[in-house]
């Protein structure tokens, strides 16, 4: 697929902002996809990023979905806060280089509701309270597999490790935030590399889903194409 150059990311890594800076500077992309949908979009352009009432989202997503997000979220600034860095910078400055460069934004990625509607009705109990003790008790802290720089994007074999581990521990929370997604956002690439044949594509996403789209997309395109 010599027009779709995927840029796998940490959503927390200085470095990411250099890696995708760097692919729109060298590719010249007509088309920038981002790992986002219209509401996650809107967050991070908002400088205020008020949330809507927790009653309201609560009704959209159950209330198992609204603390996962919480939790999520709470995480990331952590993390973000730590290494001086907002969880999702990477995701902005490649839709304002889009911007300003004139290429599409293609917003790829599930919408966030969907999502945490599916954790909500499809990871059994179980599963989300062993995985929120694992949070809060810092589960990998002494794991030699998580024993890397959260401020440079690991390598893939450390990613290939710990979408396995993840896999194995929460295979359902797997299936909903990283396997149905991929499919999602592999669709939507598929689609847009097979309608516009002639443009370069520069895809940013996290990291964990880098490999899976690559092989996903090919997939959807060859169906496209028979």
């Amino acid at each position: 697929m010599p027009h779709l150059f995927i840029v796998g990311t940490s959503h927390i890594a200085t470095q990411s902002v250099n890696q995708v800076t760097r692919a729109i500077a060298v590719h010249h992309p007509s088309i920038v996809a981002v790992e986002l949908d219209r509401g996650r979009l809107a967050s991070l352009l908002s400088d205020n990023r008020q949330r809507a009432p927790a009653r309201e989202i609560i009704r959209q997503v159950g209330v198992q979905g609204f603390l996962f997000s919480i939790i999520g979220q709470w995480v990331q600034q952590k993390l973000g806060a730590k290494f001086g860095i907002s969880p999702g910078t990477e995701m902005l400055t490649a839709v304002k280089l889009a911007k300003k460069s004139g290429a599409r934004i293609a917003l790829i990625d599930q919408d966030i509701q969907v999502t945490l509607r599916d954790f909500s009705k499809k990871v059994p109990l179980s599963e989300k309270a062993l995985m929120f003790f694992d949070v809060f008790i810092g589960f990998f802290r002494r794991d030699e597999l998580l024993q890397f720089d959260l401020s440079k994007v690991p390598e893939k074999k450390v990613i290939k490790k710990l979408l396995a581990r993840v896999k194995e521990r929460y295979p359902h929370t797997y299936e909903v935030l990283v396997d149905k997604r991929n499919r999602v956002m592999a669709r939507r690439l598929a689609h847009l590399l097979h309608n516009n044949p002639e443009d370069v594509i520069v895809a940013v996403v996290g990291a964990g889903h880098e490999e899976d789209l690559l092989a996903l997309v090919k997939k959807y395109l060859n169906v496209h194409t028979s």
